[in-house]
C-alpha cells in the first residue's frame, strides 16, 4: 500500500483507508452485523488500509465500539480518525466528546480528531482552543476538519496557535467534483490533506449508466484489468494531498478497494477520464 504524508505532520498514512458510516448502524446503534464489520475492518488492515475513519455520530457512537474490537491487538499499527459533532463544539463539550470517543475506541489517544461540520453558533476560536488542549494532553495527535469551505478552513487554521491543521474531509469522486473549484488547489498549496469520502459515489460509479463517459471509464478499466471502482479510486489518489476512505462494510468490497492502489494509469488515460466526467 502506498503511503502519503498527512498535511505537514511528517506522519505517513495509507492513500486508501476504511470508511465506517453504516458499520454498527447508521444514525442509531444496530449491532446485528457487528461481526461482519469487524471482519471487513480486519481484512482492510491486513491488505494495508490501516487508516480507519469514524465519528461520534456514526451509529450513535457504536461504530467506534466496533472499531475497538477490530483493532484490539493492533492499535499501535492503525491510524484512527474520528470526529466531534458541531453541537459539541463548545470548549467543555469538545473535551467530553473526545473522552467519550476514547472510551468507546478503547484507546489512550486519537490520531486525527476532526470537526465534523462547521458550527454557525460556536466561535471556531473556542473550539480550537479545546482541540489544542487535547493535543497538549496527549489525547489527540493531529487536528482536522470536515466539510469546511476554503474560508472556513482558513479561519480554522488561524484559530490554532500551536498546531497546524492537518486535513479537511470532504465528499469527492468522479461524480462529485465541486472541491475542484477552489478547495483542492487551496489544500494543495497549503499542504492540507484532502480526505475524500464517498469516493465511489455511494455505489453509483460501480452501477454506472449509459453514455460516453461510462464507455471511457469501462475502456480504461478493461485496459488495466480493473473494476470501475478501482479506476475511480485510483483517479482520486493520483492527486497530491488526496487520500480516499471508501466504505468498509463488506469484506469483498474491501478487497476490491485495496486493488485501487499500487498502480497508475497513464497521464493520457487520467486526462481522458477527467474530461469525460467534467
Amino acid at each position: 500500500m502506498e503511503f502519503r504524508e498527512l498535511g505537514k505532520t511528517g506522519v505517513k498514512i495509507p492513500v486508501l483507508g476504511l470508511g465506517t458510516w453504516g458499520i454498527g448502524g447508521f444514525s442509531t446503534s444496530n449491532p446485528r452485523n457487528d461481526d461482519e464489520g469487524v471482519r471487513a475492518l480486519r481484512i482492510g488492515m491486513k491488505v494495508g488500509m490501516r487508516l480507519i475513519d469514524t465519528a461520534e455520530m456514526y451509529a450513535h457512537g457504536h461504530s467506534e465500539e466496533v472499531i475497538a474490537k477490530a483493532v484490539k491487538s493492533e492499535r499501535e499499527n492503525v491510524f484512527i480518525a474520528t470526529k466531534v459533532s458541531p453541537q459539541h463544539f463548545s470548549h467543555g463539550n469538545v473535551i467530553k466528546s473526545c473522552e467519550a470517543s476514547l472510551r468507546r475506541l478503547g484507546t489512550r489517544y486519537i490520531d486525527l480528531y476532526q470537526l465534523h461540520w462547521p458550527s454557525p453558533s460556536i466561535p471556531i476560536a473556542e473550539t480550537m482552543k479545546a482541540m489544542e488542549r487535547l493535543v497538549a494532553e496527549g489525547k489527540v495527535r493531529h487536528i482536522g476538519v470536515s466539510n469546511f469551505s476554503v474560508q472556513q478552513t482558513l479561519e480554522a487554521q488561524q484559530a490554532l496557535s500551536k498546531n497546524q491543521l492537518a486535513s479537511n474531509q470532504v465528499e469527492y469522486s468522479l461524480l462529485e467534483r465541486s472541491i475542484e473549484e477552489d478547495l483542492l488547489s487551496y489544500a494543495q498549496k497549503e499542504r492540507i490533506t484532502i480526505i475524500a469520502y464517498s469516493p465511489v459515489a455511494r455505489g453509483h460509479i460501480a452501477q454506472g449508466g449509459r453514455g460516453d463517459r461510462w464507455r471511457v471509464l469501462d475502456g480504461i478499466a478493461s485496459k488495466y484489468g480493473k473494476t470501475r471502482s478501482q479506476v475511480a479510486l485510483n483517479w482520486l489518489i493520483a492527486k497530491d494531498e488526496v487520500i480516499a476512505i471508501p466504505k468498509a462494510a463488506a469484506p469483498d468490497h474491501v478487497r476490491e478497494n485495496a486493488g485501487a492502489a499500487d498502480w497508475r494509469m497513464s497521464s493520457e488515460d487520467y486526462d481522458s477520464l477527467s474530461r469525460a466526467f467534467s
